[in-house]
């Protein structure tokens, strides 16, 4: 069995068996992706609704906490570089970062109807390269600080930045007004900072991180239903939706009101969304674990799984080709009628099945390695 690109990139002694979990956790977020990308319409409703539905907008936070996870594994996990390794490793994230600033742009002119995420990764990954020095109890403290203030701050962003300015408007949609805002997403980003510098290599450690996360989740999502259902002055319209745990299907016109920083659907960016996208994360990241440490015989039949979550960026840009090709090639429009179960397995089973074959023969996806060559740059800085 080929190693994985996580544990390819281990620098720091980590278990294999913990960082196999976190490919299996970046995985499963993969097959989510797909899922609220060209899975059925949530709309739909019964069961498999129902499924879809709690993939939207949790998938991409748990890439989001996976991806501060990823940081801490360049610029040290269980200490910090510091000198000349440290100031590599930091070149490391900032060249990483541009690439996928530069990636964002051009998956997005494939014309997909996707909302590309991976441009505002790369500022989310400059925004909280200066905290990667900071202890897991600091960066716990500034994730939740940042989740709590934030999203208020981008709620009264047009007050705030009431000016025109052809110069500023790109800065401002990175940080604000775009699908992505990096103002809302840091938080994701450095709770992974936080979740990384833990020592999990113990069960017990493990047991907390996914009990924390249930808590914050059935805490932040229970908030959001009393205070829509209970709280005078919210719309009835508002009041009778399932904001407080989906993001389907919610009229623009709502956000931004007195009301709306009691929801807490994915997508959303509201202190009560992140929190609760952010437990969730926590959950399926330590349920990963556990079940790579209590079940070594699971990792056999999760296999496939594991190998696309080692190349998490060559499936993220395979799909969109992929969606591209059959749209503007082919001509299959999958968002024309519903997209279909039979779509979305087709997807699952063609990316395993590329990602088995190719970890057969290479350690990295393709993306990786080459992401990976243009970072090892900084090696060459004083």
């Amino acid at each position: 069995m080929a190693k994985s690109a996580t544990i390819a990139a281990a620098s720091d002694g980590s278990a294999v068996d913990r960082l196999v979990g976190i490919d299996l956790a970046r995985g499963l977020a993969v097959f989510g992706m797909y899922a609220a990308h060209v899975g059925p319409d949530p709309l739909e409703g019964g069961l498999i609704g129902n499924l879809m539905e709690l993939t939207h907008g949790r998938s991409s936070a748990l890439f989001a906490v996976l991806a501060g996870f990823s940081i801490l594994l360049i610029t040290g996990r269980k200490a910090p570089k510091s000198g000349l390794a440290g100031r590599q490793a930091v070149a490391k994230v900032a060249i990483r970062a541009l690439v996928l600033l530069a990636l964002g742009p051009i998956l997005t002119y494939l014309d997909t109807t996707i909302h590309v995420i991976l441009a505002y990764y790369g500022v989310c990954f400059l925004l909280v390269l200066p905290l990667y020095r900071l202890s897991a109890q600091q960066l716990g403290l500034v994730a939740s600080a940042t989740a709590l203030v934030l999203p208020q701050v981008r709620f009264h962003h047009e007050s705030i930045f009431a000016f025109e300015s052809s110069y500023f408007e790109p800065v401002l949609k990175f940080m604000v007004s775009g699908n992505y805002p990096a103002i809302t997403w840091v938080p994701f980003v450095i709770a992974g900072m936080a979740i990384a510098r833990l020592d999990l290599s113990t069960p017990a450690m493990r047991w907390r991180l996914g009990l924390g996360g249930v808590g914050i989740a059935v805490l932040s999502h229970g908030a959001s239903l009393v205070a829509l259902r209970l709280l005078p002055g919210v719309p009835a319209a508002l009041q009778a939706s399932a904001f407080w745990w989906s993001d389907v299907g919610y009229p623009s016109s709502w956000r931004g009101t007195a009301s709306w920083v009691w929801v807490a659907s994915p997508h959303s960016g509201t202190a009560l969304s992140i929190l609760g996208s952010t437990g969730c994360a926590m959950f399926v990241l330590a349920t990963c674990l556990l079940a790579m440490d209590a079940l070594p015989h699971l990792r056999k039949l999760v296999w496939p799984i594991i190998a696309v979550g080692s190349m998490p960026l060559t499936a993220y840009v395979l799909h969109i080709v992929a969606m591209s090709y059959l749209l503007h090639i082919v001509g299959i429009d999958l968002f024309g009628g519903g997209s279909r179960l039979s779509v979305l397995f087709g997807f699952i089973v063609l990316v395993s099945t590329f990602a088995v074959l190719w970890l057969r023969v290479f350690q990295r996806g393709p993306m990786e390695a080459l992401i990976g060559r243009t970072a090892d740059l900084a090696r060459h800085m004083p």
